[in-house]
C-alpha cells in the first residue's frame, strides 16, 4: 500500500514510466532467457552460431547507448521511448516468425538497438519529470523493473509449455501495447534546440574526469548483480539439485525488493551524502558472497540473495539521482548513455571472469565476486575523497535558468 501511494504522489508521466519498465521487464525475460534453448535445441544450430545471434543482440544494445542517449537529448527522450519500444516489437516478432540464420540476426540488431535506445531515455526522461524526488523515483522504478523481473520467467515457462514461438509473440504484443500507449499517453515536451554537435557532446562528456571515475567505480554493482542469473542459480542447483531452487532465490529477492526498496531509499536518503551509501551498498553487495564461500548448502545461498538484493536497494537509486548532476541537463541522456556503455561491458567482462572461476574451483568464484564488491567501495570512496561528488540537484526549469546564467 505505501508503495502504491508513493506511485499516485507522482505526476502522470512518472507513473506511466514506471509501468513501462514493468511491461518492458516482463517482455524482455518472458523471451530471452529461453533464447539460447531456442536457437539449438528448437531450430538445431551450433553452438557457435547460437552465440553469434546472441553476442550480435548484446553488442547491438551495449555498444550503442551512448547514441540512443544523444538521441534523448536531441529528438526528447519520448520519441525515443516510443521508438525502442517499437523496434522491440518488431524484433520479437522476428524471432517468432524466422528460423534462418540472416531472420535471426535481423531480429537481434533489432532488439539490441531497441534497448539501447529506450534504456537511457527512459531514465532522461524519468529524471527530468520527478525533479527533487528523484532518489524516490528511481527506487520505485527499480521495485517494478524487479517485479517484471520476475514475472516475465514465470510467464515465458507457462508459455513454453505450448510453444516459444507464442512466447515470442506475446512478448512482441507486450511492447506493441507498451509502444501504443506511450504514444496515446506519455506528454510531449518542448525540445530545445542543440547548441552542439553530437561529437562535441561526447567529447564534453568524455571530458568529465569526475564523472568518469564514478562510472568506472560503479562497475562492480552491475558487474555483480548479473550473478543473480549466472552464479546463484548455479549454485543453487549444485546444492539442491533442483532447477526450482532457482524460482526461489528469485522470488526472495523479488519480495524483498518489493517490500524494503522505498523504505531504504526513504531512510537513507536525508541521512548523509549520497556517495556514502553507494560506498555502503557496493560493501554489502560484496560481502553478500562471504556466506557460500564459508558455508555449503542453500541456507548460505539465501542469505547471499537478500544481502545483494540489499546492497542493490542501498545504492542503484541514488548512483541513478546522481548521474544527471554530473552535466547540463541537456546533456542527461548522454551521460546515461555512457554510463549504461560503461556497466554493460562491466557486466559482460564481470561474468566472463566468474565463468572462468567457477571452471577454477569452488570457491574462487565467492572469492572473486567478494573482491569486485569491497574494490568497487572502495574506489567510490577514492573517488568521494578526492573530489566531492555532484549533489543531487532537480532538473528542470531552474536549472535551465541557472545554466543560462
Amino acid at each position: 500500500m505505501r508503495t502504491l501511494r508513493a506511485v499516485r504522489s507522482f505526476p502522470l508521466p512518472v507513473r506511466l514510466l514506471l509501468v513501462n519498465q514493468l511491461g518492458v521487464n516482463t517482455g524482455f525475460y518472458l523471451l530471452i532467457p529461453y533464447l539460447a534453448g531456442h536457437l539449438g535445441q528448437d531450430l538445431g544450430l551450433s553452438a557457435v552460431a547460437v552465440g553469434v545471434v546472441l553476442g550480435v543482440r548484446n553488442l547491438s544494445q551495449q555498444g550503442l547507448f551512448v547514441l540512443g542517449g544523444s538521441a534523448a537529448d536531441r529528438l526528447g527522450p519520448r520519441g525515443v521511448i516510443i521508438a525502442g519500444c517499437g523496434l522491440r516489437t518488431a524484433g520479437f516478432a522476428l524471432f517468432a516468425l524466422g528460423d534462418g540464420i540472416p531472420v535471426l540476426l535481423a531480429a537481434s540488431v533489432l532488439s539490441g538497438l531497441a534497448g539501447a535506445l529506450f534504456n537511457p531515455a527512459v531514465r532522461t526522461y524519468l529524471a527530468q519529470e520527478s525533479g527533487e524526488r528523484r532518489a524516490e523515483a528511481f527506487a520505485l522504478f527499480n521495485v517494478f523493473a524487479t517485479a517484471g523481473a520476475l514475472l516475465g520467467p514465470v510467464l515465458g515457462t507457462l508459455l513454453l509449455l505450448a510453444d516459444f514461438r507464442l512466447a515470442a509473440l506475446t512478448a512482441a504484443g507486450i511492447f506493441a501495447l507498451l509502444t501504443a500507449a506511450q504514444a496515446v499517453a506519455l506528454p510531449a515536451r518542448p525540445v530545445p534546440a542543440p547548441t552542439s554537435r553530437v561529437l562535441g557532446d561526447w567529447r564534453e562528456v568524455l571530458a568529465d574526469r569526475r564523472f568518469l571515475a564514478f562510472a568506472l567505480a560503479m562497475v562492480g554493482l552491475y558487474a555483480l548483480e548479473t550473478q543473480l542469473y549466472l552464479l546463484l542459480p548455479a549454485a543453487a542447483r549444485r546444492a539442491t539439485g533442483l532447477d526450482g531452487s532457482v524460482s526461489l532465490l528469485l522470488l526472495t529477492g523479488t519480495a524483498a525488493n518489493l517490500a524494503l526498496q522505498l523504505r531504504i531509499t526513504r531512510l537513507l536518503e536525508p541521512r548523509g551524502d549520497r556517495a556514502r551509501w553507494i560506498a555502503c551498498g557496493l560493501a554489502v553487495m560484496g560481502l553478500a558472497f562471504v556466506p557460500p564461500l564459508l558455508l555449503p548448502g542453500p541456507a548460505p545461498l539465501l542469505l547471499a540473495v537478500l544481502l545483494l538484493n540489499l546492497g542493490v536497494m542501498t545504492a542503484q537509486p541514488f548512483v541513478l539521482e546522481l548521474i544527471p548532476a554530473f552535466g547540463r541537463e541537456r546533456l542527461t541522456g548522454t551521460y546515461f548513455g555512457l554510463f549504461y556503455l560503461i556497466s554493460g561491458l562491466a557486466a559482460a567482462a564481470g561474468n566472463a571472469a566468474v565463468g572462468a572461476a567457477m571452471d577454477a574451483s569452488d570457491r574462487a568464484p565467492w572469492a572473486l565476486c567478494c573482491a569486485i564488491g569491497l574494490g568497487s567501495a572502495a574506489a567510490v570512496t577514492a573517488v568521494r575523497r578526492r573530489r566531492p561528488l555532484p549533489g543531487p540537484a532537480a532538473l528542470g526549469p531552474a536549472r535551465r535558468r541557472a545554466e543560462a546564467r
